[in-house]
C-alpha cells in the first residue's frame, strides 16, 4: 500500500513537472469607455511594476497605468502636448521612457521629447530637440528617432528633398540622458531620378547606416545599391557600391550587428526583371575592415519551394513572402523570417510589384520631408488602404519561413510554420507576433477554429526543430488578439493588444 502511494505521488509530481514546464497564464484589461477602435495606440512596457500604453484618441493624449492583473491603476492626459500631433516615438528604459513628438506652429515644426516614469507622469518639462522653417501645412513627420541597440545612443534626423539631385540630411547624435553629442547638415547626391533613401539604423557607438537604392525605370526592380555610412562625429559620408551582379533586388534590409562590429544587408532577388524570386542575396559588411566580407546569393531549391508554398507552381513559392525579422547571432551568423502576405480588392490580386518594396501592411518608411505623401501611425483601425464606406480590400498572411545562416552568410537551415489567415477591411488580426525566451524563438498567431480566432503559439529553436506549443489557457472568445503589435516587456512577459467588441484591450500573457 505505502509503495502504490509513492507510484502515485511519482507520478503526480512528473504530471506537475511537464504541467509547470508549459505553464502560462493570460490576464485581460477591462474596457474602457474611451478605448474606442478608432483610437491609435503604442505599447510603452513594464517600468517597475506597472504596464504602460500610449493612447491618441482625435486630439487627446494619454498614458494608460496598469497593474500586474491588468488593472487601471491611473489615466495620464498629457496635457502638453498639443492637439494637433505630426508624429510621436517612444523610446522605454528601466525606470522612465521618452516620448517624442512634433507638431507645427506657425511656419515652425519643433521636434520635442518628455521624459515620464513608471507612473506616467512628467519628470521635469519637456525639451526642444530641433525645429524646422517650413512653408507649408505638415501632415507627416519631418524628423524620424532612431536609438541604439543598447538605448545609450538617439539620433533624430531629417531628409530636404526639395532638389530632385542632391538632398540634404540633418542628424543630431544624443546620449541616453539627452546631452547633444554632435549635429551635421549634410548633402547626398541622388544621380539617378529611381534613387532613393532608405533602411536608417544606428549602431552602439554612435554611426549611422543606410541605403541608398536605385531602380529600374518604372520602380520594380533595384538594380543598384549603395551602402552609406557615417561615423559619429563626422560630418561626411561613406559611400560603397555593393555591386549586385545583374541581380534584381526587391525590399533590401539593414541589421547591425553590435557584437562583431558589422552590417548585415538581406533582400529576396529575382535573376530577371520582374521575375519569380530566385533566392535571398546576403552581405556582410564589415565596419571595422571597411568592406564587404562576405556576399552569398543562395538559390532557393525544389525542396524549400515545395515545403514554403501554400498552393501553386514551384517557381512562384516565394513571390509573395516579404522580410519581417532579422536576428543576430553572437558568432556573426543570423536567422530571418519572411511572411507570405498579399491583398486583393474586389477580386484582383495585388502582387509584389504593386507594393513600391514593401509588404502590403506594413507602414511605409516616411523619412522626407517636402515630398512624402505619408502619416505615419502605431495602429490603423481600418488597415493601411482607406476605409471600408469606398471598397473592400481583403488581407492574406500565410506561411513563414525560417532561414538560418552561418558567419559567411551560408544557409545552413530552414523551416517554415504553415498558416492561412485572410480578412476583410482590416490586417490588425491577421500576421504574427514575437516573444524570445533565450533558447526558443516564439511565433504566435490567430487561428481559426469552429468559427472563432484563437492565438496558436509556435517555437524555432536555434537548430531549427519546429515545435507547436499545448493551446495558451484562458483564451476567451470575445476577445480578438492582435498580435502583430504585441510587444515583449520582460524575459516572461507578453502585452498583446485585442478588441472587445468595439473597445481596445490589452492582454498580458506571462509565460
Amino acid at each position: 500500500m505505502i509503495m502504490l502511494r509513492r507510484q502515485i505521488l511519482t507520478i503526480l509530481s512528473i504530471i506537475t513537472i511537464a504541467t509547470a514546464s508549459y505553464a502560462q497564464s493570460i490576464v485581460y484589461s477591462q474596457p474602457d469607455k474611451d478605448d474606442q477602435k478608432s483610437e491609435s495606440f503604442d505599447i510603452v512596457g513594464k517600468i517597475g511594476g506597472h504596464y504602460l500604453i500610449y493612447k491618441n484618441l482625435r486630439s487627446r493624449s494619454s498614458v494608460t497605468v496598469l497593474d500586474d492583473r491588468m488593472q487601471m491603476v491611473d489615466k495620464i492626459i498629457l496635457d502638453f502636448v498639443p492637439e494637433k500631433l505630426i508624429a510621436t516615438d517612444l523610446l522605454t528604459y528601466r525606470d522612465y521612457f521618452y516620448f517624442f513628438y512634433q507638431y507645427q506652429k506657425k511656419n515652425v515644426v519643433y521636434c520635442m521629447v518628455a521624459k515620464l516614469n513608471g507612473d506616467g507622469k512628467m519628470v521635469g518639462e519637456p525639451k526642444e530637440l530641433d525645429t524646422t522653417n517650413v512653408n507649408y501645412f505638415a501632415n507627416s513627420r519631418i524628423y524620424n528617432v532612431l536609438n541604439s541597440e543598447d538605448k545609450q545612443k538617439i539620433m533624430i534626423f531629417k531628409i530636404n528633398s526639395k532638389h530632385n539631385d542632391n538632398y540634404i540630411l540633418t542628424t543630431t547624435l544624443f546620449t541616453n540622458d539627452l546631452q547633444l553629442t554632435s549635429k551635421s547638415a549634410i548633402s547626398i547626391p541622388m544621380p539617378a531620378r529611381e534613387d532613393f533613401l532608405t533602411e536608417f539604423s544606428l549602431d552602439n557607438e554612435g554611426g549611422l547606416v543606410f541605403l541608398r537604392p536605385s531602380g529600374t525605370s518604372d520602380n520594380d526592380n533595384i538594380t543598384e545599391l549603395t551602402l552609406i555610412t557615417k561615423a559619429p562625429l563626422a560630418d561626411t559620408l561613406g559611400y560603397y557600391d555593393l555591386g549586385l551582379s545583374k541581380l534584381y533586388l526587391d525590399d533590401p534590409k539593414i541589421k547591425v550587428d553590435n557584437i562583431n562590429k558589422n552590417y548585415l544587408v538581406i533582400s529576396f532577388y529575382s535573376k530577371q526583371k520582374r521575375g519569380n524570386i530566385d533566392g535571398l542575396y546576403a552581405l556582410i559588411w564589415g565596419k571595422t575592415a571597411g568592406r564587404t566580407l562576405y556576399n552569398t546569393n543562395t538559390t532557393f531549391s525544389d525542396e524549400i519551394r515545395e515545403e514554403a508554398k501554400s498552393d501553386g507552381s514551384l517557381k512562384f513559392a516565394f513571390n509573395n513572402f516579404f522580410l519581417q525579422n532579422i536576428l543576430v547571432k553572437k558568432d556573426g551568423g543570423f536567422a530571418m523570417a519572411a511572411e507570405a502576405v498579399y491583398s486583393s480588392n474586389r477580386g484582383n490580386n495585388y502582387n509584389r510589384w504593386d507594393y513600391m518594396y514593401r509588404s502590403p501592411y506594413m507602414s511605409p518608411s516616411d523619412y522626407y520631408y517636402f515630398s512624402s505623401p505619408y502619416y505615419n501611425s502605431y495602429y490603423y483601425p481600418w488597415g493601411r488602404w482607406g476605409s471600408p464606406g469606398y471598397q473592400i480590400t481583403r488581407y492574406y498572411a500565410d506561411n513563414v519561413a525560417i532561414l538560418s545562416f552561418d558567419s559567411t552568410a551560408t544557409l545552413i537551415w530552414t523551416n517554415v510554420i504553415h498558416k492561412s489567415q485572410y480578412d476583410d477591411f482590416t490586417d490588425n488580426f491577421i500576421g504574427y507576433g514575437n516573444y524570445n525566451s533565450g533558447s526558443k524563438y516564439h511565433f504566435l498567431f490567430n487561428e481559426l477554429e469552429r468559427r472563432s480566432l484563437l492565438l496558436s503559439d509556435q517555437t524555432v529553436t536555434p537548430d531549427g526543430h519546429l515545435e507547436r506549443s499545448p493551446t495558451l489557457h484562458n483564451l476567451d472568445k470575445e476577445y480578438q488578439f492582435m498580435p502583430r503589435y504585441a510587444k515583449q516587456v520582460s524575459s516572461r512577459e507578453l502585452i498583446v493588444p485585442c478588441q472587445y467588441r468595439n473597445f481596445t484591450c490589452f492582454a498580458k500573457i506571462e509565460f
